[in-house]
């Protein structure tokens, strides 16, 4: 069953709205190079079909799709992520701003696909969130999710290492199957930025995201892995750390249907 985890400072992304959307159109970003042609190739979109991006942030993927030729509507909390979203996008993405649990200008059995990418870890009410993804879809419609891989990434608990007997690098993991909080930095590494601003994530364990789809009616009809795309550095481990990111997922993608 899953557990409600209440944050002590909710904080919307909207607070970092123009260096995120400046991160995502970045050269090389997981988003662009790696997410994306992924999501291309497996969701299958078709011109005409009635996509809902959850959580969508400033609309990357949303007009990534509308581009194939589906009707997209976006939605996000933030109402600063939404307007950059509405200035850059074509005028016939429908945009709106409202929690993923509560989608309540969106009649049931709207859409023919749902997608939700890299958000879900950062919502407390996942529950609501997929029961909301399962109304608004129509019978036969998907739900597609992007998660950080939750068995290789556990914030503040998994990290690199590197083993100097056996040369190998290798995923060091403190915890996984309870079920936690975290306070995430928005902007780690940036060093212009005056007053740091956080958020919450949540990690979550595999069987939980299943559960929770299931109990909602959801058919799990598809699970992918996905590896990075980038490469070290020329070096002494150059060879051992790219091996490991070939062997070790950073996302996973899991593919849902409403059978009825």
């Amino acid at each position: 069953m899953q557990k409600r985890l209440e944050p002590k400072n909710k904080t919307s992304w909207g607070n970092v709205a123009s260096w995120y959307d400046e991160l995502l159109g970045g050269v090389g970003t997981y988003q662009k190079e790696l997410i994306l042609p992924n999501l291309q190739r497996l969701m299958g979109i078709k011109e005409g079909e009635m996509v809902l991006d959850l959580a969508c942030g400033q609309g990357f993927f949303t007009r990534e799709f509308a581009k194939i030729g589906a009707k997209l509507t976006g939605v996000d909390i933030s109402p600063e992520l939404i307007k950059i979203a509405q200035t850059n996008s074509p005028k016939d993405i429908q945009f709106l701003v409202s929690p993923a649990d509560k989608l309540t200008t969106i009649k049931d059995g709207s859409f023919d696909k749902v997608t939700i990418i890299l958000a879900l870890q950062n919502i407390d009410n996942m529950k609501g969130v997929i029961a909301e993804s399962f109304r608004v879809l129509k019978t036969g419609g998907k739900l597609f999710l992007v998660l950080n891989h939750p068995a290789f990434r556990v914030p503040q608990k998994s990290d690199w290492g590197y083993d100097a007997v056996k040369k190998v690098q290798y995923r060091r993991i403190e915890k996984y199957l309870t079920e936690t909080m975290f306070k995430i930095d928005m902007t780690p590494g940036e060093k212009n930025i005056k007053v740091k601003k956080y958020t919450t994530s949540y990690h979550r364990p595999l069987s939980t995201y299943f559960h929770v789809l299931h109990q909602a009616g959801f058919l799990i009809s598809d699970l992918d892995e996905w590896v990075s795309h980038k490469k070290s550095q020329v070096g002494p481990k150059q060879k051992i750390e790219d091996t490991a990111r070939k062997e070790i997922p950073l996302f996973m993608y899991i593919e849902a249907i409403k059978t009825k």
